[in-house]
């Protein structure tokens, strides 16, 4: 076995697990961007992935590996930076371990990160909001529970796994009602709850009757929804809705989406964008920027306090008294 292989090894168990106490999603991107990489190398040059050097991760081959990611595996540029992200923690890791490779880990942490185009994010409006809640057929089990998860979504802005991941101990529905969650960086927030959400999950909790440590959203086994499966049943009520809100037909509402459209019902009710960031659990105040570009109603407030290019600046007169009597006439 080469040296690549023990320190690959103890990159995932020590630096990973033991020392950064990497949350399962970072290290779930980790490794499925490193078996990426080694089936890609088995094919370039040859050799088994056991058999492979530090060296004969080069430069140039990572290059190539980037470019194949985006033109044979359609990646987009954010997934091709992430799996650079995950060479990169590598390579750094291996410099402590193997100072002869010092020149080729080098020229690899030197590959830059492309740039890419940053859309305007898609969210949703009130009404359509209304229309997906209520899209779900409460006359099922499973319906109940996608009105719950979608209602819960849209109010307190969760990520995709935050929401799936929550259970029944981390929901708080008596005074100062608010379910908590484990957010990227392991950092705990608590989010508040309307009545309405609050009387909701009442009900819902009560229906399921679960431990306190099971799935709050739980599938008809009983285990926690994947980030797939919530995926395809928000598709499948946007569909539905879309039938009496025909907006939605023209977005692409994902998981995400209900994080965003949270966000901008927040903005547009006056929250300050500091308490946005530690409502949405964003490390720093500038990712709310996003919204504000999103924004057109701040972006219109703007333009109606600006002056026509037409006008020439003065200061206001009030017209001649006799004048105005006649004009009034």
């Amino acid at each position: 076995m080469s040296a690549l292989a023990p320190t690959l090894e103890a990159f995932f168990t020590e630096r990973l697990v033991r020392q950064r106490q990497a949350s399962p999603n970072t290290i779930a991107a980790y490794r499925d961007g490193w078996r990426l990489l080694l089936v890609f190398t088995h094919e370039h040059i040859g050799k088994q992935p056991s058999e492979l050097d530090v060296a004969d991760l080069d430069a140039p081959l990572i290059a190539e590996f980037l470019d194949h990611l985006e033109t044979e595996r359609r990646n987009s540029v954010r997934t091709r930076n992430a799996r650079l992200a995950a060479i990169r923690s590598f390579f750094s890791f291996a410099a402590l371990r193997h100072p002869e490779h010092a020149a080729v880990i080098a020229r690899v942490l030197a590959i830059p990160n492309k740039r890419c185009e940053r859309a305007v994010v898609t969210y949703l409006n009130e009404p359509e909001s209304d229309a997906l809640v209520a899209s779900p057929n409460r006359h099922t089990w499973w319906g109940r529970r996608d009105h719950a998860i979608l209602a819960v979504g849209l109010q307190t802005g969760l990520r995709a796994s935050e929401l799936t991941g929550l259970r029944n101990q981390d929901v708080e529905l008596n005074t100062g009602a608010h379910v908590r969650c484990w957010g990227t960086g392991r950092k705990q927030r608590a989010t508040p709850l309307r009545r309405r959400t609050v009387s909701m999950l009442r009900t819902w909790m009560t229906e399921c009757a679960g431990r306190p440590e099971d799935p709050l959203f739980p599938t008809r086994r009983g285990t926690p929804l994947s980030r797939d499966a919530l995926g395809a049943l928000v598709a499948k009520h946007t569909a539905t809705a879309a039938r009496h809100q025909p907006s939605l037909a023209n977005k692409n509402v994902t998981p995400h989406v209900l994080r965003h459209s949270c966000a901008m019902a927040l903005l547009h009710g006056g929250v300050d964008r500091s308490v946005l960031a530690l409502w949405l659990g964003h490390e720093q105040v500038e990712t709310t920027s996003m919204y504000m570009h999103a924004d057109m109603t701040i972006k219109q407030r703007t333009l109606d306090r600006t002056r026509p290019p037409h006008i020439k600046p003065g200061r206001y007169r009030p017209p001649d008294p006799l004048l105005a009597f006649l004009k009034a006439l």
